[in-house]
């Protein structure tokens, strides 16, 4: 099945095995966005919410997701998570930015758990702000940058 690691040779979906891998720190950014309208944008910067600090809760939601991602993805191993952390940037038009940086010391990357930390972070806030604006879009989550194992450093280009 060409270079799909998931998939065995009879194309069924099976869970890698890592046990004779080596373990090395390992580090995942990821990044999406939100977008909304002026007003449900001006509320959450000013903190004017109705249900509370949106950021605040978003970041906990997000690491507490991120926590859970072998639960969601089937074939995700589960891993010592060493750090979360996720950062919010206002963009101005009505966007914001949300990031998960993710590390681990271990057999396998933390990919998968920073781009859930970022998605769970951002239907956070659309949960929290859905009364103001029920025509959120979220959008643009991907990897922005990866280190440790055996492929090294991998970077989105600009």
């Amino acid at each position: 099945m060409g270079d799909f690691t998931h998939f065995n040779q009879a194309g069924e979906a099976w869970m890698v095995d890592i046990s004779e891998k080596v373990d090395t720190k390992r580090e995942a950014i990821a990044s999406g966005m939100i977008s909304m309208s002026d007003e449900c944008y001006e509320k959450i910067k000013e903190g004017t919410m109705k249900k509370g600090d949106v950021l605040g809760v978003a970041r906990i939601a997000g690491i507490m997701g991120a926590k859970k991602t072998s639960e969601l993805i089937p074939l995700c191993h589960t891993i010592p998570i060493t750090k979360i952390e996720i950062d919010f940037h206002f963009l101005g038009n009505g966007k914001i930015e949300a990031r998960c940086c993710a590390k681990t010391t271990g057999k396998t990357g933390i990919e998968m758990e920073a781009l859930t930390g970022v998605s769970v972070a951002l239907l956070t806030i659309y949960d929290m702000c859905k009364a103001i604006d029920r025509g959120m879009e979220i959008g643009s989550i991907h990897l922005m940058k990866k280190s440790g194992g055996k492929s090294g450093i991998w970077e989105r280009e600009k």
